[in-house]
């Protein structure tokens, strides 16, 4: 009974720190003065952008289960909700910033940009994409389970690195502190599941060559 009361208080704990940690980036973007002197279209780019960042905080908390009480089939189903919200969000991002610049986004999707943070968010555009599309085809690849997780986990890996390298080297509406606080945050689930799912996998692929080794012949 006690134990389980502790399970709930940890786990609406574990969900009110993932809302602030994407709240508050926004409303602290919401009063950057650079804000005055950009378009409405440009600031929807601008905020879908910091969102989808925030979201990716949430899905190596959800993929490795770190939420007390939430059952594994709950989360599996908000990791694909907000996977599938995440792609709208960089979606709207890419989409605002070519009504604004269409030549400046093109440059960037050919990689002929002079900016380095072009380069890595479309880096990390590219991955979030592949990540999404090995989910969309989990059943009809037929994949080992080991192998598809592999592939999702590495496309996810380097979409959080070009993301944050993409987010630290822009100087824009984003508050500094809580950009940077973000970009830990999100580093340490991520490093966080990635460690704990290696794990799982090699006990997984050890268990099966076992039982492949100790299955008897006919």
């Amino acid at each position: 009974m006690v134990e389980t009361a502790r399970r709930g208080v940890r786990g609406a704990l574990i969900g009110a720190a993932l809302v602030t940690a994407v709240a508050v980036p926004l409303a602290a973007a919401a009063f950057s003065p650079l804000l005055a002197w950009r378009e409405p279209v440009y600031i929807m780019a601008g905020f879908s952008g910091i969102l989808a960042m925030g979201l990716l905080l949430c899905q190596p908390v959800l993929a490795g289960g770190y939420i007390p009480d939430l059952s594994t089939r709950i989360s599996r189903r908000l990791h694909r909700l907000i996977g599938t919200t995440l792609v709208l969000m960089v979606l709207v991002h890419v989409g605002g910033l070519w009504i604004t610049s269409p030549p400046d986004v093109v440059d960037a999707l050919l990689f002929r940009s002079a900016t380095a943070f072009s380069v890595w968010g479309v880096i990390a555009m590219w991955a979030v994409f592949g990540a999404a599309l090995l989910a969309l085809l989990l059943k009809r690849l037929r994949l080992k389970w080991w192998v598809w997780r592999l592939g999702h986990t590495s496309l996810a890996a380097i979409t959080v690195v070009g993301t944050i390298i993409h987010v630290l080297l822009i100087e824009g509406t984003m508050e500094p502190v809580t950009k940077v606080l973000l970009c830990v945050l999100v580093s340490a689930a991520v490093l966080k599941v990635l460690i704990d799912l290696r794990v799982c996998t090699t006990e997984t692929r050890r268990k099966t060559k076992h039982d492949v080794g100790s299955t008897p012949s006919t």
